[in-house]
């Protein structure tokens, strides 16, 4: 099966409809997959079910989907740099389901695992846990949360080879890794592309199995979110 795809827009190619699922891993700014982003966007797509971690920044990231309001509902744990985001949701114009980052984190687990359902303590007695079956186990208090899966799951790796296989660095590896068993599809964007046996097999923390399609890409802007200084004895900033 081929695999390798020379850019996002190629490797999205006929996988995209309105109303799909999308997951999209990172984790703030840092391991997005900007590149199938921006394909997303150009695509035109809309009424996507989005499922990350957060939204990004106004200008960055998801968040550049709200802004040509191709997101009609958000499945997020934290959103709060997005002033986009903050308006659509107040005006009714978009659909959230808010999730503790655990919560979250897991239930993508699960979906990619096969777990329907699993309980967890996190949001008990809480409004997380409003309509939602609970149980008891051993005298405490638990919350049914479901699985989730997505017709397309887009990653961000820092290496990988023609075969699928990737290696992810540092925070990037926080939701990117159960994202990419959970899709239907995944398609990954990677830093660094290489051929099949020039990978440590014990590095590897997505093997090729779970990648339909990946791509190098030709830059990427890795922006930070908030840019903080700390100022030495000197008072200078360091």
């Amino acid at each position: 099966m081929k695999k390798l795809y020379k850019n996002a827009s190629d490797a999205l190619g006929g996988l995209l409809f309105d109303g799909m699922a999308v997951m999209a891993g990172g984790f703030g700014l840092c391991g997005i997959p900007e590149h199938c982003i921006t394909a997303i966007r150009d695509a035109g797509v809309k009424n996507l079910v989005w499922i990350a971690n957060n939204c990004g920044v106004d200008d960055f990231g998801s968040g550049i989907l709200l802004h040509t309001r191709q997101i009609k509902k958000m499945v997020a744990s934290y959103v709060g740099e997005n002033k986009t985001f903050e308006k659509q949701f107040l005006a009714g114009e978009l659909e959230v389901e808010f999730n503790p980052q655990g919560t979250l984190a897991e239930r993508i687990r699960a979906g990619g695992a096969g777990i329907p359902a699993f309980y967890t303590k996190t949001g008990y007695g809480t409004v997380i846990a409003k309509g939602k079956e609970t149980r008891e186990f051993g005298g405490a208090h638990y919350v049914m949360e479901t699985g989730l899966k997505a017709d397309l799951s887009i990653v961000k790796a820092w290496k990988g080879d023609t075969a699928g296989n990737l290696i992810y660095r540092k925070t990037a590896r926080n939701f990117n890794v159960p994202m990419a068993t959970a899709g239907k599809i995944t398609v990954a964007e990677v830093e660094e592309l290489v051929e099949p046996g020039q990978l440590d097999a014990n590095d590897i923390h997505t093997p090729g199995i779970f990648v339909q399609r990946i791509f190098k890409g030709d830059r990427f802007e890795k922006r930070i979110e908030f840019a903080t200084t700390q100022e030495n004895p000197g008072g200078r900033p360091q």
